[in-house]
């Protein structure tokens, strides 16, 4: 195919994919001729990735160049590729303080981690666990119930959504097609699930007061 129907096909306006081959982040095309290339399966594939990445991820060119050499080093095992995906995603910074309260939200995440089984993970570099000791360690400044039993049902319900996600993800027919589903249904689906907790609410809190 042309660039106008790549274009066309991916929803990536001709400019922005121009700009994407000048950066790296598209494989170029087969020359045709001095002024034309066609275009193939594999560049649709890695237009979604990309736009996955910066346009529903929001993540930063430079960073989505190396997500993708890293998502495509078929050297790496699936999980490290899908992982290096998910991990570029914008995330808040890891705890700033190593006040009392963050030590105690510390511990308590890493009890969850052993109830959970989840053995390993508090050694692993992973944006996700700092931020949650951040937010723990507001609850506790805060006197919120945070403990390890408080936070062990949301971590359950947290591994039944894993084993969903994975499962779609685990639906789409090629690596790379499974490396831009963990990206955009990470971005997407959070506001969903945000959503459904909220109207959750509504509906338990009806069912417990509404008329009294």
């Amino acid at each position: 195919m042309r660039l106008a129907e790549l274009s066309e096909r991916s929803g990536v306006s001709t400019p922005t994919i121009k700009y994407y081959l000048r950066e790296g982040l598209l494989q170029p095309g087969h020359r045709v001729t001095a002024t034309q290339a066609a275009y193939g399966e594999e560049h649709l594939r890695r237009l979604r990735l990309v736009r996955a990445l910066i346009q529903i991820g929001k993540v930063p060119v430079a960073v989505a160049r190396e997500v993708i050499s890293a998502a495509e080093d078929t050297s790496l095992d699936h999980h490290v590729r899908l992982g290096a995906a998910t991990r570029a995603l914008p995330h808040d910074p890891g705890p700033a303080e190593d006040d009392e309260a963050t030590r105690t939200a510390r511990r308590s995440v890493h009890a969850l981690l052993e109830q959970l089984g989840w053995h390993g993970m508090r050694d692993e570099p992973c944006p996700a666990l700092g931020t949650l000791v951040t937010s723990v360690a507001a609850l506790v400044r805060l006197g919120y119930p945070c403990d390890t039993a408080h936070l062990l049902p949301y971590g359950r319900l947290a591994a039944q959504l894993a084993v969903t996600d994975l499962d779609t993800v685990q639906e789409q027919p090629t690596a790379a097609g499974q490396i831009e589903a963990a990206v955009a249904l990470t971005v997407l689906y959070e506001p969903v699930l945000l959503s459904l907790r909220r109207l959750a609410h509504i509906q338990e809190s009806a069912r417990r007061f509404a008329g009294r």
